[in-house]
């Protein structure tokens, strides 16, 4: 294992730092996913509603390594038949759209759950001061909803990290598949994937004691 760690240490170190950018810029376009759809899904709009549900459902329903290959092999063969012979799409960008819409499916519940969350006497407050639906939502409900959405919202991003290695499939450098070059130039299984876990293992469990600490401060403050 120290050998591996000597050998390709800052390999492994690369690889963390592309499992982490992948995992930051999917959660931020997921967020933004997340609220349009999570918005939808409590207006009292039918046919908003309707739309908001179709994509939740629709993106949990389909495997995450399905749609992974969906985005990085159908897609660009699609627009490539519309006569647009050199499009392609870059790991990177195949896998921050395939881990954006994923996670955006389950931050828009995240996001629908806390405005829920939030008693409706604060909405009929601030529209008997004469505040629209919408700026009400944007000034009174959606920063109290926050409050209860950031633990679940890091419990995602830590779950949005860990849905990384499924990437590996489509050839993006992230942490497992880096261990699966290591395991191949090395044939040394066990320390090769024990070096890979542990590395998940530190990320992941900061991450998880960061969680709890924002909701025990949240939980205090209430």
């Amino acid at each position: 294992m120290i050998m591996i760690i000597q050998t390709y240490g800052t390999m492994l170190v690369k690889a963390l730092g592309q499992t982490v950018l992948l995992t930051v810029l999917s959660l931020v376009f997921a967020m933004i996913i997340g609220m349009i759809f999570g918005l939808m899904n409590v207006g009292h709009s039918r046919i908003l509603n309707f739309i908001g549900t179709v994509y939740v459902d629709a993106v949990r329903g389909v495997p995450l390594i399905v749609l992974a290959y969906f985005i990085y092999f159908g897609v660009p063969q699609g627009i490539q038949q519309m006569g647009f012979t050199n499009f392609k799409l870059e790991p990177l960008m195949a896998g921050t759209i395939t881990l954006s819409l994923n996670c955006g499916a389950y931050m828009a519940e995240i996001i629908r759950a806390g405005i829920q969350s939030v008693d409706r006497g604060q909405m009929e407050a601030g529209r008997s001061l004469g505040l629209s639906y919408s700026a009400g939502m944007a000034l009174i409900v959606v920063p109290q909803a926050i409050r209860t959405m950031i633990p679940s919202i890091i419990n995602q991003f830590i779950i949005t990290l860990k849905d990384t290695s499924i990437l590996s499939a489509i050839g993006f450098p992230e942490l497992t598949n880096v261990g699966k070059t290591i395991m191949g130039n090395t044939f040394k299984n066990l320390q090769a994937w024990a070096v890979v876990a542990i590395m998940y293992m530190i990320v992941i469990i900061t991450l998880s004691k960061v969680s709890k600490r924002i909701e025990r401060r949240i939980n205090r403050g209430r």
